[in-house]
């Protein structure tokens, strides 16, 4: 295993998730910040902007199962609730009663249904309190996602399950590294370190097996896109998209139609270079906007309030 990938994996513990093993990450004492990752990694995403927010929150990034380092059971129904149950749990399990969140790909989708549960007072494991909520490039809206060939593949049944089988052609590294290329600006391409890094964490625990599964969450997008976006139209959690523009599957498109789906949009468009990893390809820019973003918001006697 790669070095800083092992380094990470050492910094980590797991927790109980209806008996499997869920890796997470926990660093700092300030307020409660949960990173919600994306597909088809896991929270070695945030090593770039990490440092920084340990040092200002504390910092909670679990692997959703399937991916990373968490359990990738076979004979398992991954969808964006059960991603959704877990990161509330991880929060009950840390005696995390409020937290801003800041969520990137399908995070976005599981972060979705998070602030519905939130404002329908559904919560599976008891009320947390959402302070804020930064959606970095994702799939909000279904109708304008453009997800790649493979991606589609792999959500499609019973394709998904042949190209499974044949995970050392169909996922192969030198595949996977053509499609991270693909979602990745044009001056922001990973280096062969970072490649190397993405392929070991999907091959951690023969994940390729199990990442067709987890794929179908792009299923979930359609069936609750409405439900999902009449959260977003009415809550009073503080939204923020950050995007970046150069990403094929949720990029300048995605951020427009956000603009006109949700009343008084907050949208940060990042340089016209930067793709779907905007915390990889451009982390200054998301701290700087990310921490603005939080800092409009206040917490005074537990309670979340507008700074004037």
């Amino acid at each position: 295993m790669h070095a800083e990938l092992e380094r990470w994996r050492a910094a980590g513990a797991h927790f109980d998730y209806l008996g499997f093993n869920v890796f997470y990450r926990s660093e700092g004492s300030g307020p409660p910040l949960l990173l919600i990752h994306g597909y088809p990694f896991n929270s070695w995403d945030w090593a770039p902007i990490w440092p920084t927010l340990a040092r200002r929150f504390t910092v909670i990034a679990p692997d959703m199962l399937g991916m990373g380092f968490s359990d990738k059971p076979f004979a398992y129904g991954y969808s964006v609730h059960d991603h959704a149950d877990m990161h509330e749990a991880l929060l009950a399990e840390l005696g995390v009663r409020h937290c801003h969140i800041l969520a990137h790909d399908i995070g976005d989708s599981v972060a979705q249904e998070m602030l519905t549960r939130h404002d329908d007072g559904t919560q599976s494991c008891g009320p947390v309190r959402i302070d804020s909520l930064t959606w970095l490039n994702g799939g909000l809206f279904n109708e304008v996602y453009t997800p790649r060939p493979a991606q589609i593949l792999l959500s499609q049944t019973p394709l998904g399950t042949a190209a499974s089988r044949m995970r050392r052609f169909v996922l192969s590294k030198r595949v996977l590294d053509r499609v991270v290329d693909e979602l990745f600006g044009p001056y922001t391409k990973p280096s062969q370190e970072m490649r190397q890094i993405f392929n070991e964490v999907l091959e951690y625990n023969d994940g390729k097996r199990v990442t067709h599964k987890v794929g179908r969450f792009v299923n979930d997008r359609m069936v609750h896109r409405n439900r999902w976006v009449r959260a977003m139209r009415n809550t009073t959690v503080p939204l923020r998209l950050i995007d970046g523009p150069a990403d094929p599957n949720s990029g300048r498109h995605m951020a427009a139609r956000y603009l006109e789906v949700i009343p008084g949009a907050d949208v940060v468009m990042l340089g016209d270079d930067i793709g779907h990893w905007p915390q990889i390809e451009a982390p200054a820019a998301v701290l700087e906007h990310l921490l603005d973003h939080i800092d409009r918001v206040g917490v005074v006697g537990g309670e979340p309030h507008a700074l004037r």
